[in-house]
């Protein structure tokens, strides 16, 4: 099985890395500046390459990068927090830094998307993509984090779109809820490893048919209402 894996050097994405090395797929793995700990993986089933997803991709580009003719699976993993302690404060977000954390998390995996969809299309593949419960309308029930919010329920709504426009070519899609998972982000004070994160969000893209198209499911296999 081919993986593609946006956003891969670090934390969750990483850990998707070391998981489908384990069950034995190829797996191209992307990162936007410093291989950070891919640089640490000697597989020859694992190929780096550098992704910018605020960077356009046209096809020559692609090709260049040596990604796959057929995609089996496409992760959008990457992402970020935006500004942290009281950065995203009702009294302290920007405009900045709204649009900073909606580029690089709701663009970004749209823009992805659109650039390497025929090669899922030609693996009758499936994408997923890595959001947050932070992005339910229906269980936010603290406000505040402006940005990160916004741009992870936007990202939703994309993954239910992509799922209702790319339903003929018969691709599924879904949207994950890793959890709090002790990583970077969370500067390692999460309830979860990221072992079990990605073990656990694994199951659920492997049975993604089971679930509503363009759902928001928890590594625990839960719906998430938004």
């Amino acid at each position: 099985m081919n993986v593609v894996i946006i956003g891969a050097n670090r934390g969750i994405g990483l850990g998707f890395v070391k998981h489908y090395l384990q069950q034995g797929c190829q797996v191209w793995a992307s990162h936007r500046q410093s291989l950070g700990g891919l640089a640490d993986i000697d597989e020859p089933a694992l190929r780096r390459f550098q992704w910018d997803v605020a960077a356009p991709h046209p096809e020559a580009v692609i090709v260049a990068l040596g990604l796959p003719e057929r995609i089996d699976l496409l992760i959008n993993s990457g992402g970020i927090y935006g500004p942290k302690k009281n950065g995203q404060e009702l009294d302290e977000v920007t405009a900045r830094a709204m649009q900073e954390v909606f580029m690089v998390d709701a663009v970004g995996p749209l823009m992805t998307v659109k650039a390497l969809k025929g090669r899922v299309i030609q693996a009758g593949g499936r994408i997923a993509n890595i959001s947050s419960k932070m992005g339910s309308c229906g269980d936010n029930t603290s406000g505040g984090t402006y940005a990160y919010r916004a741009a992870k329920a936007a990202l939703v709504m994309i993954s239910k779109s992509l799922a209702i426009d790319l339903a003929p070519d018969h691709i599924r899609v879904i949207s994950l809820h890793p959890g709090w998972v002790r990583t970077d982000m969370t500067d390692h004070g999460g309830l979860i490893d990221i072992a079990d994160s990605v073990a656990g969000m694994a199951q659920v893209i492997a049975a993604m048919e089971h679930y509503p198209a363009g759902a928001l499911v928890g590594f625990d296999g839960q719906l998430i209402p938004y």
